[in-house]
């Protein structure tokens, strides 16, 4: 491979002077340290051995000085010090591009200057690790590796560690080069949607506006501002924007959820003439970099090929929320693709090499529109978002994509921090029509199995466990959404401006909706009124679950509340505690939400749980009933509502206007 023929495929970067936190995704302390087994055989007849069979080599009490960070390419080792670069955003993630790309070997350029050494390492998909190639460098130097990507079939990375002697050795820079393709690089329309959330737009816009090495193809950075509280309004817009030179566009638009702004987003890159449409979340805070890679791992795709980023903690910067995701086609709930992952890793407790699961590589049904960029080819073939509004829309695209012969590419090296769910619960309140509707839409489209599998029975098992933990309002939101879905695929665009406000219109009707920031505003809980603490409540047992369920039903069915239950709540339970097998136990009880900023008042009310529970078994029986009709409506309907005409009426843009 000569030097006149390759491109940067992507650099080696480090953590930013306010990202402290997150040292660990870029570079660890010590020798090449990782799990390693000493009888390699053995994983092959046990994947998961017993921990005799397991070796770990740390790297003791060393740690990364972050002072010697000298800029996003460079950093200082001290005489005698070891750094890996064996990190989740510096190696290099190799069996992704042998998989879907043509390139069949690569280069790595370390730049230094000092004295030490330069070794490379590889994995394979079982995470073992092994020395590939290394070198001594001394004074100026620029080292070069051609490696070959022939052997990372099933999974493995490449990357290299630095080693000083008895001086400093500094890292200038280092990049993993490959042959250059053909043609101009893609054209990209980064889209930002937003309700409500200006501060975190702007500070995106604004790590956007340093970072102009990868803006070079950004063609235009969208935000579709669908709140009351305006980006453009922010102190500080019209300096970003300035910085920005002329690439940032704001369009005002009607709440339309995240599948109203996103399909704005893809609408204005196909209108402008972009190859990709870059999808960002408003909640979140950019790895900049991660833009550069998207689009050349998506550029030397072989056909295609929707790419998307990780998700990290914003909150708990080196925790990654998942790796990849795929729908499991008997219940359709998100599924792990493979049973050794793990939710939630910390790269801080265990890192790339130390974490075998890590070096599988991953293949995914779709990737969150946290970060996605989309080819405006598929777009202009299979159509923008359904108009759910909000949840199901990105793994529906990814379906449709995949039944199309476009795949979908969870790319590692390229994420974001995003608010994680660990302090939301949208499975209750007005959240709880969009899950369910969109849920069984999705369902009701994509299942190969008959009635939908588990669907029908899990949906009607999640409105019992509803009621019977007095949430009232969310399964009024979980009725009307089984209601809506016999409306046809028609209502879809024509409730998607309305349905939030009928939801939250309901919200004075049932005391588990209003909520109160002072947990005082509340009765004091009247003592020994709950449940007796002497005999803790807990899951009960698969096998007694049809039992519990008839008992409990049957008794808050027949069982009065409490009298004095309506004017003093029978005890405060904190959201880590609020489980449907626990609140049935309650005649009241003030429950805190999931982030903690509020509490309501759950209040038992046999009267509401016999009607509903009625008009749950009523509509899943009729959904039993019409399943294959209904699946035949939405799959022929599907082309039309996501058309760019029919977003267009939504978008209430006039005929021939584009903007």
């Amino acid at each position: 491979m000569s030097s006149s023929n390759t491109q940067v495929l992507q650099r080696v970067i480090l953590p930013s002077d306010d990202q402290i936190d997150t040292t660990s995704l870029y570079v660890d302390a010590g020798p090449a340290n990782g799990i390693r087994l000493r009888e390699n055989d053995e994983f092959a007849r046990n994947p998961k051995p017993p921990e005799e069979k397991l070796h770990f080599v740390s790297s003791g009490s060393e740690e990364v000085h972050f002072e010697d960070v000298l800029s996003r390419s460079s950093v200082r080792l001290r005489a005698g010090e070891q750094l890996s670069f064996g990190t989740y955003f510096n190696a290099f993630p190799a069996s992704y591009w042998r998989r879907w790309t043509d390139l069949q070997s690569i280069r790595l350029v370390v730049r230094t200057t000092g004295h030490g050494t330069v070794t490379v390492y590889k994995s394979n998909a079982r995470g073992t690790l092994q020395r590939v190639d290394g070198a001594r460098v001394q004074g100026t130097s620029v080292t070069e590796f051609d490696l070959s990507l022939k052997p990372f079939g099933d999974g493995g990375w490449y990357w290299f560690d630095l080693a000083s002697s008895r001086e400093d050795l500094t890292l200038d820079s280092a990049e993993w080069q490959g042959a250059e393709r053909d043609g101009n690089p893609g054209k990209v329309t980064l889209e930002i949607t937003t309700m409500n959330k200006p501060d975190f737009c702007l500070n995106n816009a604004r790590i956007l506006s340093e970072h102009p090495e990868v803006l070079e193809h950004v063609q235009e950075i969208l935000i579709v501002d669908q709140g009351t509280q305006k980006v453009a309004d922010q102190p500080g817009f019209a300096e970003v924007k300035a910085a920005l030179g002329g690439k940032l566009r704001i369009i005002d638009q009607a709440n339309l959820g995240g599948s109203g702004g996103f399909s704005r987003g893809m609408y204005e890159a196909v209108e402008n003439g972009s190859d990709y449409a870059l999808l960002l979340d408003d909640d979140v805070v950019i790895e900049p970099e991660s833009i550069s890679r998207l689009l050349v791992f998506s550029d030397h795709c072989r056909k295609p090929t929707i790419v998307g980023g990780h998700m990290f903690d914003l909150y708990s910067r080196s925790v990654l929320h998942t790796f990849g995701e795929v729908v499991d086609p008997y219940r359709f709930v998100p599924a792990m693709p493979h049973a050794d992952m793990e939710m939630r890793h910390d790269f801080s407790v265990a890192n790339l090499r130390q974490t075998p699961w890590l070096h599988r590589r991953v293949d995914v049904d779709y990737n969150g529109w946290w970060m996605c960029m989309i080819p405006t080819e598929v777009i202009r073939e299979i159509g923008l978002s359904l108009p759910l509004f909000i949840k199901w829309d990105d793994a529906e695209y990814g379906l449709r994509a995949r039944e199309a012969g476009f795949a979908t590419v969870s790319l590692p090296g390229a994420a974001v921090w995003h608010v994680s769910w660990i302090d939301k619960d949208d499975l209750v309140g007005w959240q709880a029509y969009f899950h369910g509707r969109n849920r069984l839409i999705t369902t009701l489209i994509y299942s190969p199995y008959k009635k939908g599998g588990r669907v029908i029975r899990e949906s009607f098992q999640a409105d019992v466990k509803h009621l019977v933990s007095m949430q009232y309002f969310t399964e009024h939101s979980r009725l009307d959404a089984l209601r809506d879905l016999f409306l046809g695929p028609d209502h879809l665009h024509r409730n998607i401006a309305t349905k939030l406000g009928e939801i939250n219109a309901l919200k004075s009707n049932y005391p588990d909706a209003q909520m109160r920031e002072n947990v005082d505003d509340f009765p004091a809980p009247a003592l020994g009124q709950g449940p007796s603490g002497l005999n803790p409540i807990g899951l009960p047992h698969k096998k007694d679950l049809v039992k519990w369920g008839v008992t409990t039903v049957a008794r808050q069915l027949l069982k009065r509340p409490a009298p004095e239950a309506a004017e003093r709540p029978q005890g405060f339970l904190a959201h880590r505690d609020n489980r449907w097998f626990r609140l049935a136990h309650y005649d009241s009880v003030v429950v805190s939400n999931a982030d903690g900023t509020a509490a309501s008042w759950y209040k038992r009310d046999p009267e509401q749980l016999k009607a509903m529970l009625a008009e749950a078994g009523k509509q899943h029986a009729n959904l039993y009933r019409h399943w294959e009709e209904l699946a035949e409506q939405y799959r022929k309907a599907l082309p039309e509502i996501t058309s760019m005409e029919a977003w267009k009426k939504t978008f209430g843009l006039a005929d021939g206007e584009g903007h």
